[in-house]
């Protein structure tokens, strides 16, 4: 059976979450990092090309809990519900998705933010080794910043993970537009926080969801799509103590150490039962 592994968004926390959780279920003896194919979003598209580098995920959470490892993050005030207002967001009534992806995609090319070179830097850094995997196939999601439309990037895009990883972490309003090619890129979670409807035709798969935001995630219908073409699809989310953990915002490099720490203690807790589903 085809396997799929699917890396939702969730800024440096959400980063922080999957790769310990990762990591406990390694330590309990489930190693899911060997799937057929792994569809990485915003911070799942950094933790999909650290898991690509073949760096023992041991390393990988080093890099999140000891301080001399983490890498340079921009610090950045992000406030959940002044970020929604952005986009003229109204959880209570929210927008049509297409009308919102194209109203954060010309926010996206209006903000103020950081140089193009300063973010690339810090991709460049969370990403180990710039390659995409040679056997393993590994999807990056990414949205056109002038159309809309989502881009795909794989091994055969002619574009270098890096570039990719810093096209899909490209959160609308707070980072810039990624230029490649001519054309500016936005963040795939504008598409969807998860994507996980690009893991069809795989019978298992496993999402990881590390962020939930009402109206901005079409999380369930995709699942049920899936469920109806035959795949067997576990969702983990955030449990109690990796929520804690993670605070009130999301891009706080401060938050890394603690929730690496709360989502490798939910991922033994989990082992168990990922270990039936994914064998």
């Amino acid at each position: 059976m085809r396997h799929a592994l699917v890396l939702g968004g969730g800024g440096l926390a959400g980063i922080a979450w999957e790769i310990g959780l990762l990591t406990g279920l390694e330590e309990a003896g489930v190693t899911v990092r060997d799937a057929d194919l792994v569809v990485g979003t915003s911070a799942g598209s950094a933790v999909a090309a650290q898991l690509a580098s073949g760096l023992p995920l041991a390393e990988l959470l080093a890099r999140q809990v000891d301080p001399a490892k983490q890498t340079p993050e921009i610090p950045v005030d992000f406030d959940v519900a002044k970020f929604a207002a952005l986009f003229s967001y109204d959880p209570a009534n929210p927008p049509d998705r297409e009308g919102l992806r194209r109203e954060m995609c010309r926010v996206a090319l209006l903000a103020e933010t950081v140089s193009e070179a300063d973010r690339h830097a810090v991709i460049e850094a969370r990403v180990p080794v710039d390659a995409w995997p040679a056997e393993q196939e590994l999807r990056i999601v990414a949205v056109d910043a002038n159309t809309g439309a989502e881009r795909i990037f794989d091994r055969d895009s002619g574009v270098s993970l890096v570039d990719a990883v810093a096209a899909s972490c490209a959160v609308p309003g707070v980072w810039p537009p990624v230029t490649i090619g001519g054309t500016r890129y936005v963040d795939g979670g504008v598409r969807s926080a998860e994507n996980a409807d690009l893991a069809a035709g795989h019978e298992i798969v496993l999402v990881l969801q590390a962020m939930e935001a009402q109206g901005l995630t079409d999380l369930d219908e995709q699942v049920a799509a899936l469920r109806a073409q035959g795949s067997t699809v576990v969702v983990v989310k955030t449990d109690e103590d990796v929520l804690a953990a993670m605070g009130a915002n999301p891009l706080d490099p401060g938050v890394r150490t603690p929730t690496a720490l709360a989502g490798q203690r939910q991922g033994a807790a989990l082992a168990k039962m990922i270990s039936a589903f994914w064998h």
